[in-house]
């Protein structure tokens, strides 16, 4: 039996879920999030908790065990939490700021870049080089930020461009010169 996918997930107060068949609705404060699980497993709701079933124990069964009760758990998790992801702009004249419902960044090209917001997705900016991405949808958050860290991901001689506020850039010694030892 899967560890992750045997355990109930307890739904909060303010979290309203609907499950019909194999569709998911969580309806939370956050936002509204539906999903559509594969037909195999066998989602249930008993006493206040989401209970994720599957029919035997095939390879492609218990690998969507555990998967289908963390992708609810994380439907759950953001329409009362919310995730966020937050990128770090470096480098000399680098810099980001907010207008209107657009990020326009400052990244050492000759043009600036900028993003839209998506629905869903809020950015928000602190200072000149903190960009943070939030919503209630996990997959959506992480791939926004990607998405902006791409512009100009970070290189590993002097450290310029976006990264993680938790990644690590391995540097790389630059090329030596002549009479270098």
């Amino acid at each position: 039996m899967s560890r992750i996918g045997r355990l109930p997930i307890k739904i909060p107060d303010g979290v309203d879920v609907k499950v019909e068949g194999n569709l998911v609705k969580v309806k939370g404060p956050k936002g509204n999030l539906e999903k559509t699980f594969v037909k195999d497993m066998e989602i249930t709701m008993q006493d206040g908790f989401i209970l994720v079933k599957r029919p035997n124990d095939s390879k492609r069964n218990r690998s969507l065990h555990g998967l289908t009760r963390s992708l609810i758990y994380n439907m759950v998790e953001g329409v009362t939490t919310g995730f966020e992801k937050k990128l770090e702009v470096n480098g000399v004249g680098y810099r980001v700021q907010k207008q209107g419902k657009n990020l326009v960044m400052n990244l050492g090209f000759s043009h600036q870049v900028i993003v839209p917001e998506i629905d869903g997705i809020t950015i928000g900016v602190e200072g000149q080089n903190l960009i943070t991405v939030s919503g209630p949808d996990k997959q959506k958050v992480g791939q926004f930020a990607a998405e902006i860290r791409e512009k100009r991901p970070p290189e590993p001689y002097k450290g310029k461009g976006i990264k993680y506020i938790d990644e690590h850039i391995v540097r790389k010694v630059g090329k030596a010169g002549k009479g270098a030892k």
